[in-house]
């Protein structure tokens, strides 16, 4: 197990803040949320707790997974903001670097999803008991060897992105836990940024929107050799 080094620059780098939500831009390495292990305390919920004690997370990304998490304010907006994420009612976009390219310019991944308990916190594909799971992705650009993808995830399921991806033969670079070593070795770090989200204020009743755009180990040839 790899040991836990979470970046400490930014400490918080806070993309919107107003007095029902705060929408955060996470670096790859921070847990979402603390874990069980007292040296698993640092995540991106306690900084912004000690600098916003009444923020509560709505919704999770992968600890090696970078971008953008919304953080309501009070248990009520709390609320509003998950029934929202459960209704769907959320634009989300990720992009990520993947393995090679895909044939087609658009596609969309269709596979049912269950942990592999023995393996845990690694998914797998399971047709008798997995959970339904879809994701759409849109090829952005490639070079022969690495290509990069728009992902959509329609559901939400825990590394739905990732499996998926390694499914159909185009594993996200830097993958700890499904790319193989090639694709593993591309990379310093998992290639996998969530970049949009979108979503009604649930108390002002506007349209919301966020991009943040991701680093430059995304670009072509950006990678290790």
């Amino acid at each position: 197990m790899r040991p836990y080094q979470p970046p400490l620059d930014p400490w918080l780098d806070t993309v919107y803040c107003d007095a029902q939500l705060l929408v955060l831009d996470k670096p790859s390495g921070l847990l979402t949320v603390p874990g069980r292990d007292p040296a698993h305390k640092d995540s991106l919920a306690s900084r912004a707790q000690a600098e916003y004690p009444d923020a509560l997370i709505v919704h999770r990304l992968d600890m090696d997974t970078s971008g953008l998490v919304v953080m309501a304010r009070g248990a009520e907006i709390h609320r509003q903001l998950s029934r929202l994420f459960q209704d769907r009612e959320v634009e989300k976009s990720y992009l990520a670097r993947v393995w090679g390219e895909p044939a087609a310019d658009t596609g969309e991944v269709d596979l049912p999803l269950i942990c592999d308990w023995p393996n845990r916190p690694r998914q797998k594909v399971c047709f008798e008991s997995g959970k339904p799971s879809l994701t759409r992705w849109q090829k952005l650009d490639s070079d022969g060897k690495t290509s990069l993808l728009l992902l959509t995830p329609v559901t939400g399921r825990s590394h739905q992105l990732r499996v998926h991806m390694q499914s159909i033969g185009h594993p996200i670079l830097g993958d700890p836990f499904y790319a193989h070593p090639e694709a593993l070795a591309a990379a310093p770090r998992l290639l996998l940024h969530a970049q949009e989200l979108g979503f009604e204020h649930p108390v002002l009743g506007k349209p919301m929107h966020f991009l943040c755009n991701p680093g430059p180990e995304f670009q072509v040839g950006n990678g290790r050799d």
